[in-house]
């Protein structure tokens, strides 16, 4: 499932591509996605010029006229794909999971412009499209979830307090929407490793000092990625023919057996299976 960095990436290429432009056609070929695709979906988009492409947390945001708003999950294997209608589309893909070219199957959604369209293909259907009719249902949609790690909310008085009396491990927590948003199992890992913080620790037993090193880290690896482009786990590429390059600066993830790279440390990389989720970590430096 792509994280933050990954949906942070197709924001950028769909803000670029369709930002202030007119939506000339509206196609649904499968309504009956994660959430069933209402009939009323055609009158948010037909003729309507989208005003940006926002995100909050792995959501993408499209901002409509008149205070609407459609949120896009791309689940497990969505994908959203751009095609010009007058030049070759070698690449399609506005991500770096699954195909970098436009699947025959499975193109469940398009919206069609003046010289291009853009198509959502998603073979497993666990992705969805919710319609959205004014900023305070925006706001409430969101409010189950906890602050991105961009936020100004998450600071050490907010993770500090959080963390008083639980006896989850920090790891979980990382990956617990509830508490922060958009950090999934691949930064989990390279966040931990960073600040050298046990990912099984007990996060009632966390110091302040290390509260702070996760909140700095989590906003230090995230922006990192989103640098590099994403992760490409699968060596796929996006519209431009440009890999996701964060995947050549993992420390820990997918790398068991693999030296620690941190100075002085001669031990290896170790693997967990934890709750079906694969946890990499260094027992030498992180305690």
């Amino acid at each position: 499932m792509p994280e933050l960095p990954e949906v942070e990436i197709v924001r950028q290429s769909l803000n670029k591509k369709i930002k202030q432009k007119k939506v000339k056609k509206v196609i649904i070929r499968n309504r009956n996605l994660r959430l069933k695709i209402p009939l009323k979906f055609n009158t948010y988009f037909l003729n309507k010029k989208i005003i940006k492409v926002g995100r909050f947390s792995k959501y993408l945001i499209i901002y409509l006229p008149e205070d609407n708003y459609c949120l896009i999950h791309l689940g497990m294997s969505g994908t959203i794909h751009i095609i010009n209608n007058k030049s070759v589309n070698k690449y399609t893909n506005t991500s770096f999971y699954n195909s970098p070219f436009l699947p025959k199957k499975h193109n469940h959604v398009e919206l069609v412009f003046e010289n291009f369209k853009i198509i959502y293909n998603d073979p497993r259907r666990f992705g969805f499209f919710q319609l959205i009719k004014n900023n305070s249902e925006l706001i409430k949609r969101f409010s189950h979830l906890g602050p991105e790690p961009f936020d100004k909310n998450f600071n050490l008085n907010y993770v500090y307090n959080f963390f008083k009396d639980k006896n989850k491990d920090i790891k979980n927590f990382l990956l617990d929407q509830k508490f922060v948003s958009g950090i999934g199992n691949i930064y989990a890992s390279e966040i931990l490793y960073l600040s050298k913080v046990n990912p099984f620790k007990k996060v009632k037993l966390l110091s302040k000092k290390e509260c702070q090193k996760i909140i700095f880290n989590s906003k230090k690896i995230l922006l990192k990625a989103i640098s590099k482009g994403g992760s490409s786990i699968r060596d796929f590429k996006d519209t431009s023919g440009l890999k996701g390059g964060f995947q050549k600066e993992f420390k820990v993830y997918q790398q068991e057996g693999v030296q620690c790279k941190n100075t002085g440390c001669s031990d290896f990389i170790k693997k967990k299976i934890i709750t079906n989720r694969s946890t990499f970590f260094c027992d030498s430096c992180q305690k």
